[in-house]
């Protein structure tokens, strides 16, 4: 691949420099564990941003504790290196499609994109999204072949893959005439050669340091100043700039980050805030008002700097504005020029969060009420433009709709470790009319897996209302199969995924658009075991139980009646009594024989959680523990309605059996 010569002031050769010559914008983007965060790590490093010897975790823009925890990137971050006179503002992005909304709206801030691919697994549905996206906007890619240190690489025929998706997805010439460089950010090697990157990756390996073997990354940063423009913009016209993330700051409040558009800044300039109309999308905007800047910020390395003003193209940070969100613009107060705002695609699912109101409601959380509840979730929405809250029927009750179950799980996990307490309710997908017919959300889903697991995968699709649209060996033994599944089909299904795999398989899915309803899909096909009465598990009572099924709870478990404590083996729930109490005999037992003789209890995991839910039952939330329950705790209640609706009483029948 060739491309044009830019000068060192960073326009065509011969060209005028314009104002901004000195700036590069640049987002990272690929699918999940391709490397982004990683490949960032080694250009901090290598352009002298963090020192060598600087102690710092590896992965050093995944600083929220879940992203560490998980291996992924969730909210985009911001970082900027100076290199040869050149700042180089450096956007890393999420690559899962849940966090799209991520995705989307940081590209705006952005002229030109590093494409990280896997060396091995070859682009994947979610790096189509994000290349999508990129294409749209006319950006131009610098492609990296990573993790050429792993075994069975296939560079060529990944490339071929590469270019017929970027044919398929519309990119013209100059996006078609790409730089491609192979790279191991692990090892902090980039080069335009593979053979050079492959030599000075195995050298590294051995001990050596990768500016003692090679230029490290630097080749590839030298292609980002050549091949990506400076950012357009005039800082003598209007005052425009666009909101595209917030962030929340205990001394400074809100601070919005955007890239400045047009004009100058400074810090306690009076300015107007507004926000643009977009009838197509039913957006009235905001009429512009008066506020005063009272922290300007630029990025250096990992800090964020006060600066005493920005000029058009740059990405900064501004705080002062109590009621900023993502998509408004700061202009001229006198002469306002108000950008259209920033849109992404709609949610495919949705739950009900609800007030707890178990019998054990209000132990764990320090927030429990339903205004606290309401405040949080408004809170998120305005911060993560791709989710939705609305008010539901009941003041206690808020449904929250999102990009996907991961997306949702997350916010879940967050508000827990932040002392909140709820309960939730099952996924559902948000359904679409069209001519008349219900219409559903699906997903492109891939999957590479071993031979031997292809059956029991197809299956399992295929019950999930999948359809097969592709299927090709990769080699050694795998298969990479390609379906079109509803977005509901995919709750619960990425465990069990690395279950039937035994966690060599791949699996990845991203938005498809909306198809006709595929009908029902099998729910879990075994009942539930619901706690007879309040009390704590024994010993005694799970020996006693461990025939009807699987046990969530064990001995000194806290239970209450209408709480579910595990699955039954049966198709049907049964009520069962695992508070009970070993009479007293003049025979002496040690409690500790009978607790060796217990199974261990089914993990419950928040993930495991939600995919379990059937739809009379919910998730207590809670800072320190997930409980299934039932909506009806009462059994008496919950036969009494099933009798109502024609369905088997106690004794008999789905979920009415008497005391076990």
């Amino acid at each position: 691949m060739s491309f044009a010569p830019i000068t060192a002031a960073g326009g065509a050769a011969g060209a005028k420099t314009p104002a901004n010559a000195g700036l590069r914008n640049v987002a990272i983007i690929a699918h999940v564990d391709h490397g982004k965060t990683t490949l960032v790590d080694a250009i901090l490093r290598q352009t002298g941003t963090l020192r060598e010897n600087a102690q710092v975790e590896e992965r050093v823009l995944d600083w929220n504790e879940l992203e560490r925890e998980r291996g992924i990137t969730i909210l985009a971050k911001n970082t900027a290196v100076f290199y040869g006179g050149v700042k180089i503002n450096i956007v890393d992005t999420p690559g899962h499609a849940d966090f799209g909304g991520e995705v989307e709206r940081i590209l705006n801030m952005v002229d030109g994109c590093l494409l990280l691919v896997d060396a091995f697994e070859g682009p994947m549905p979610q790096t189509r999204f994000v290349v999508q996206q990129a294409l749209a906007r006319r950006l131009r890619p610098v492609v990296v072949l990573n993790k050429i240190d792993r075994d069975g690489i296939r560079p060529g025929p990944v490339l071929d893959e590469l270019l017929e998706l970027m044919i398929d997805l519309g990119a013209d010439e100059d996006q078609i005439d790409f730089p491609v460089f192979y790279a191991s950010a692990k090892m902090g090697i980039a080069d335009e050669s593979l053979e050079a990157a492959l030599a000075a990756t195995r050298a590294v390996e051995r001990g050596a340091a990768p500016l003692a073997v090679s230029r490290g990354v630097l080749p590839l940063i030298d292609a980002i100043v050549e091949r990506i423009p400076p950012p357009t913009g005039d800082p003598e016209a209007t005052l425009q700039l666009l909101i595209s993330t917030l962030l929340w700051d205990d001394y400074l409040g809100r601070i919005g980050i955007g890239r400045l558009m047009n004009g100058r800044l400074r810090p306690g300039a009076i300015v107007g805030h507004g926000r643009g109309r977009d009838p197509a999308r039913g957006d009235p905007g905001r009429e512009v008002r008066l506020e005063r800047i009272q922290g300007l910020f630029t990025f250096q390395g990992l800090k964020r700097l006060p600066i005493e003003e920005a000029s058009a193209g740059d990405i900064v940070a501004v705080a002062g504005i109590e009621d900023l969100r993502i998509g408004d613009t700061i202009t001229d107060p006198e002469s306002p020029a108000l950008l259209p705002p920033i849109h992404v695609d709609e949610p495919t699912l949705c739950m009900v969060f609800r007030v707890n109101d178990s019998p054990f409601a209000g132990r764990d959380g320090q927030y429990v009420t339903s205004r606290q509840l309401r405040e949080r979730l408004e809170r998120e929405a305005r911060s993560n433009v791709a989710l939705r809250v609305r008010e539901t029927g009941s003041p206690d009750a808020f449904e929250v709709a999102g990009r996907g179950e991961l997306q949702l799980a997350i916010v879940i996990e967050t508000m827990r470790r932040e002392g909140y307490e709820f309960a939730i309710s099952r996924p559902q997908p948000i359904l679409r009319q069209v001519d008349g017919e219900w219409w559903e959300p699906l997903e492109r889903l891939v999957a590479d897996i071993p031979q031997e697991a292809l059956g029991t995968v197809m299956e399992k699709l295929g019950q999930r209302r999948g359809e097969l649209v592709n299927m090709s060996p990769m080699g050694a033994g795998r298969v990479r199969v390609e379906f079109i599944v509803p977005a509901r089909g995919l709750v619960g299904f990425a465990s069990e995924f690395v279950t039937d795999t035994k966690g060599y398989g791949i699996l990845s899915h991203s938005f498809a658009g909306y198809g006709p309803h595929r009908g029902p899909i099998p729910g879990r096909g075994r009942g539930t075991l619901i706690a007879w009465e309040t009390g704590t598990a024994t010993a005694y009572a799970l020996q006693n139980l461990q025939d009807r099924g699987t046990f969530f709870v064990e001995p000194g478990t806290e239970v209450y009646e209408g709480m579910i404590v595990g699955i039954s083996n049966r198709d049907e729930d049964i009520d069962v009594n695992v508070a009970k109490k070993k009479h007293l005999t003049n025979m002496r037992s040690s409690t500790a024989e009978i607790t060796e003789k217990l199974d261990p209890p089914h993990p419950l995991t928040l993930e495991f959680a939600i995919a379990f839910l059937a739809d009379d039952e919910l998730l207590e939330v809670t800072p320190h523990h997930l409980r299934l329950r039932k909506r009806i705790l009462s059994r008496v209640e919950r036969w009494s309605k099933r009798a109502r609706s024609g369905g088997p009483g106690p004794g008999a029948g789905a979920g009415g059996n008497g005391r076990e």
